[in-house]
């Protein structure tokens, strides 16, 4: 069945629309990630050291004892628990924080895109830990490219962004071959595209 050049050509339009602002960002990203060594940002760190009320401490040490027992639950913080942190300390829990619990110590890993982070509570002698690691835009838009710490639904876009990619070019190359005859350097340059990374590969990378 013949597809129709007018419909190659809407499809092209819509795939490019579609995939033109992720393509700028994966661009810039890919210049930042090659010379990530030769871009130095201070980081910003933030650390806590504090004790928790006793009364929230009863709550967490019931609720540790509660997660020993029943062995593969990994419960979040308590509501009240994290208001007080927000409160008093101006530390956010993400929904997506890895929580592990044992009778005496409650551990946080909070890592996300830029940023790392870690808390841990130890409830025999109500100390809490807090340390979290901040390395800027560029950072935070170098783990989105990789797709770092960014969750599910990123992923599921990175994907998603890919085959609209991949439309793109393939209507793009329909659109070169419909077109050829009208230009004569069309398959010089399109094969020069691609022999180019293949030789750089052969002769400068081992």
């Amino acid at each position: 069945m013949r597809i129709e050049v007018g419909s190659i050509r809407q499809w092209h339009w819509i795939s490019a629309s579609l995939s033109l602002a992720g393509m700028l960002v994966f661009a810039i990203t890919g210049i930042t990630l090659n010379h990530a060594t030769d871009i130095t940002i201070e980081p910003e760190i933030q650390v806590v050291e504090a004790s928790l009320p006793q009364d929230l401490l009863d709550q967490l040490s019931q609720l540790a004892q509660q997660q020993s027992e029943q062995s593969g639950m990994n419960a979040q913080l308590p509501r009240s628990v994290q208001f007080w942190l927000a409160q008093m300390h101006d530390i956010q829990i993400s929904p997506s924080a890895s929580v592990e619990w044992t009778e005496e110590e409650i551990y946080l890993a909070m890592a996300g895109p830029g940023v790392d982070a870690w808390m841990a509570i130890d409830l025999s002698i109500n100390e809490l830990s807090y340390e979290r690691t901040d390395r800027g835009v560029i950072a935070y838009l170098n783990d989105l490219h990789k797709g770092r710490d960014t969750g599910v639904v990123w992923g599921w876009f990175i994907d998603i962004f890919a085959i609209i990619c991949v439309m793109f070019c393939v209507t793009g190359l329909i659109l070169l071959y419909r077109q050829a005859n009208h230009r004569s350097m069309t398959w010089p340059i399109t094969v020069l595209g691609l022999l180019a990374p293949c030789i750089l590969l052969l002769l400068f990378v081992h």
